[in-house]
């Protein structure tokens, strides 16, 4: 109520605006039971002020000490909660089937939650950290987490489903109004947990086809620089990492390629190739002083990495010449004479 009350846009006063097919009967069945739940509260309430009243101690009114039986009594207060929980129970399941069994031509998107970050990925590969769907069209949302367990959970359109690591889930709607809601996750999953919001972008099919080309358009003409920034917001390093210099979860990038780094054991090791790679594919192997160990391993391309490489170099001021050359191929993988890399560029 408070969420629906606080809303940025069209404010309610229970329940969010209701946009897909399950909102309206999800809606119902809440207000059912709510009103069942007040109805009965008032009851009870009344009777037992009136039974105060009329059972308070009076001088000279004897009163039995047993309970009188009464056969119509036992059964109204039997079979009265029963019929509700009866019909509760039908009326919930024929709901609940009816979010669980999904279209068998729904559009399929992947939801990855990751600390503290949404990212979804379509069928055409293209990858974005808000959710566009088209109106009036099944959604199938595959369901999986790189880190801890998270939730997602979209008001609007009454679904939530967790997100458990080394598991798939699932969860289906169809949008039926366009405009653009909140996504958020429910299950709380570290420091920056009140942080991991998104937002569902509902439009229609023209509109959907045409961002969607426009967004694969963009991927693929982007400079590293430009590609490795992208990477950074829509990969969850923006949520552990400033630009800034300030402190985070993990080190901030302004000045960090080059840079020399301090690690809880070991020597100090400088920020190049070999590092970041290792850092990306194994952050528990090297942490640096001074910072948690709770990056999670990103399974990247190389040359994703190597973007976010160029990016990190574009932002630095101990970037020297040689570095600004691209390192693409095999210079995103750990050198041979160096231990197996697991460092830490990217949380520690």
């Amino acid at each position: 109520m408070l969420h629906a009350i606080l809303a940025a846009s069209d404010p309610t006063f229970w329940l969010p605006r209701g946009a897909s097919t399950v909102s309206g009967d999800v809606d119902m069945l809440f207000n059912i039971v709510m009103w069942i739940c007040i109805f009965f509260f008032v009851l009870v309430t009344v009777l037992l002020l009136l039974f105060v009243v009329m059972y308070r101690h009076r001088p000279g009114v004897k009163r039995s000490t047993a309970a009188e039986h009464s056969t119509l009594l036992e059964l109204t207060w039997t079979l009265i909660p029963s019929i509700i929980v009866v019909f509760l129970y039908y009326y919930g399941f024929r709901q609940y089937m009816n979010m669980v069994i999904e279209p068998p031509n729904a559009y399929e998107i992947t939801a990855t939650g990751k600390m503290w970050q949404w990212s979804f990925t379509y069928p055409t590969g293209v990858e974005t950290n808000e959710l566009h769907v088209p109106v009036n069209v099944p959604v199938r949302v595959i369901l999986q987490s790189n880190d801890v367990i998270h939730s997602l959970y979209i008001p609007a359109f009454r679904v939530k489903k967790d997100v458990v690591p080394g598991r798939f889930n699932r969860l289906w709607f169809q949008a039926t109004d366009n405009g653009q809601y909140d996504i958020y996750c429910t299950d709380y999953c570290g420091t920056n947990h009140s942080t991991m919001r998104s937002t569902a972008v509902v439009e229609s099919q023209a509109d959907f086809d045409k961002w969607m080309k426009i967004t694969i358009d963009t991927n693929n003409n982007l400079p590293p620089v430009q590609k490795g920034k992208k990477l950074y917001m829509t990969q969850g390093c923006a949520q552990c990492h400033t630009l800034d210099g300030t402190r985070l979860v993990g080190p901030s990038w302004k000045d960090m390629w080059g840079r020399t780094e301090q690690l809880e054991s070991g020597p100090d090791i400088v920020v190049n190739a070999p590092y970041v790679t290792e850092s990306i594919l194994l952050p528990q192997a090297k942490i640096v002083k001074g910072y948690p160990p709770s990056m999670p391993p990103f399974q990247l391309k190389p040359a994703d990495i190597s973007a976010l490489m160029e990016f990190m170099k574009s932002i630095s001021s101990h970037t020297s010449a040689a570095d600004m050359m691209p390192t693409t191929g095999p210079a995103t993988q750990p050198a041979a004479t160096e231990p197996a890399l697991t460092g830490s560029t990217t949380q520690k």
